[in-house]
């Protein structure tokens, strides 16, 4: 007996990124960055990518760009990210992950404030989970939002990443000359 083979609905190629606060696997389609996550989040991704007939193929020479802004961004030079990027999601968490990338380097929001900017004032939990689920770190910044009386509260790549790119963008607005 002849086991059929799944068909391949997509193709991502993978790199693996060594930044100052331990390895990232970065993941694009044709369309842009799908994902940027530690090493440990990056396998649960896998795993769904699996059974929705996804391929993941190492391609180092691939995610130049993105590796490149990375460099930047770490070195304090990068302020916003250009990469194209190919967020999925449902619309709602789309509409969370595009607000997040408003919110200004050296910033930061409570949940609560997203949950209003974006005309849901009662959402912040539904803001909470959208942005649990954010699957391209650090180029979304997920790690701008905090809790309302000001603490780190849930971060996917741990609350000391967290407070280590907060820490690193307040400096880099420390050392920026006002013109």
């Amino acid at each position: 007996m002849r086991l059929k083979e799944k068909a391949v609905r997509e193709i991502f190629l993978i790199r693996h990124y060594e930044s100052p606060l331990g390895t990232y696997v970065l993941a694009s389609s044709e369309r842009g960055v799908v994902c940027v996550a530690t090493e440990g989040r990056f396998e649960r991704r896998l795993a769904r990518w699996e059974k929705e007939d996804i391929l993941v193929q190492d391609g180092d020479g691939h995610n130049l760009e993105a590796a490149s802004q990375l460099d930047a961004y770490f070195a304090g030079k990068l302020h916003q990210f250009s990469v194209p990027l190919d967020l999925r999601g449902t619309i709602f968490q789309r509409q969370v992950w595009e607000f997040l990338q408003e919110i200004p380097y050296g910033e930061t929001r409570s949940y609560g404030q997203i949950a209003r900017a974006l005309g849901h004032p009662a959402a912040s939990r539904a803001v909470g989970r959208a942005i649990g689920t954010n699957p391209v770190s650090i180029i979304v910044p997920c790690h701008r939002v905090i809790g309302a009386g000001g603490e780190l509260v849930g971060y996917g790549g741990g609350l000391e990443r967290k407070r280590a790119l907060l820490d690193l963008e307040a400096a880099a607005r420390q050392q920026k000359p006002n013109i």
